[in-house]
């Protein structure tokens, strides 16, 4: 069985701590007294020499650490069996989003808060407020009042074009451990993995193997370049730390989703009116359509139900069976061909309420082209 687990760091004050003493902020570390070794001076000739590799990784951290942030919460929790309120303190990670003061992170990390805090590289700190989330996508938008000149954006990337294979970095907050870097490579693309809503799924996800722990959540995934391509969402653990199988939600989608979460506070999904197709390697078949939505509004023809009756004496029966026959296959979507259920979907939330699509189909052999004006979720 698959352990999922999200990755920001919680624990319950005047109740069960809930962590990993390994990495308590409260622990000291006696790394022996300073007189015991002298420090003698380094010539040139012995200075440090770092390899190309460090060299790179150094220079991708430097670039990108200014727009990595650290979220800490506080929610407050009641416990009905013991009458008693307790204080819940959590951490995660984020990234500067523009200069106005967005901070892209989970939903999780801030799911439930009563206060933010942002900390930022310079380690100054300033209370948060709330401005956007979307639980299924699991990503928020939080708002602090800062000096512009205090803001150093994120550098976003794309994710269409990554390669299994590839470096990448993650760079956060792991066990309230700020600025931690660390490295790997992207192990997979186009992973699913179930969302925080119940029926929905979070579809095309990076697979890396680029360690994250809890407090990782909502901090970037970065390319050579220090591009984020992604934010770290969860990893599959089966003790919640770190076992090479990390996700991130790609930044193309994410680029999509933000926009209309600090314009409306909320994602509103374009609605083709399509409730269900069927996967077959020459393209979607449609199943079942939405009365009255976009879709059926312009033609389109799913599964149909028959029902036969038949009587017999003074009773009738009813038979009813499907056909299929007069399904619409949809290939492509204005002119990027469909394979996949989970990326048609994707498709028609790249567009909004209003937008006019085309469709390319197959209906009884003859390929048409049908435009549908989309609706909202």
């Amino acid at each position: 069985m698959k352990h999922l687990s999200i990755l920001c760091t919680v624990s319950a004050l005047g109740g069960l701590l809930l962590g990993f003493a390994l990495f308590s902020r409260e622990q000291h570390v006696n790394l022996g007294s300073p007189k015991a070794h002298a420090v003698q001076p380094v010539g040139e000739e012995h200075a440090l020499q770092l390899t190309n590799e460090e060299q790179f990784n150094v220079s991708v951290y430097e670039r990108s650490n200014p727009s990595v942030v650290n979220i800490s919460t506080r929610s407050e929790l009641v416990d009905q069996f013991m009458m008693r309120r307790r204080i819940s303190e959590g951490s995660g990670s984020g990234a500067i989003f523009d200069k106005l003061g967005h901070i892209l992170t989970n939903f999780h990390v801030v799911e439930g808060a009563r206060n933010i805090e942002v900390t930022l590289a310079s380690n100054k700190t300033f209370t948060a407020t709330l401005v956007g989330k979307d639980k299924e996508h699991d990503i928020a938008i939080l708002r602090i009042e800062a000096d512009p000149d205090d803001l150093q954006p994120v550098n976003l990337g794309r994710s269409d074009n990554l390669r299994v294979g590839q470096r990448v970095y993650v760079l956060g907050n792991p066990f309230s451990w700020e600025g931690t870097l660390t490295t790997g490579i992207i192990s997979s693309l186009n992973r699913d993995l179930p969302s925080r809503v119940a029926g929905r799924s979070m579809p095309s996800l990076i697979q890396t193997d680029a360690a994250m722990n809890p407090g990782n959540s909502g901090g970037p995934l970065l390319d050579t370049q220090s591009r984020m391509i992604g934010m770290c969402v969860a990893i599959a653990t089966k003790t919640g730390q770190n076992a090479g199988v990390g996700f991130a939600i790609p930044i193309d989608r994410i680029k999509i989703i933000v926009p209309e979460l600090i314009e409306n506070g909320r994602l509103v999904h374009a609605n083709i009116g399509i409730t269900q197709v069927m996967e077959t390697q020459a393209g979607l078949v449609v199943v079942s359509l939405t009365p009255g939505g976009p879709a059926a509004q312009a033609g389109i023809q799913g599964f149909r139900r028959v029902v036969q009756r038949r009587k017999q004496g003074p009773v009738v029966y009813e038979t009813e069976t499907i056909d299929r026959s007069a399904a619409d296959r949809i290939l492509a979507v204005n002119g990027e061909a469909m394979r996949t259920g989970v990326r048609f979907r994707d498709k028609i939330w790249e567009y909004k309420q209003g937008d006019t699509i085309t469709l390319t189909i197959i209906r009884e052999g003859q390929e048409l082209e049908i435009p549908i004006t989309l609706g909202a979720d």
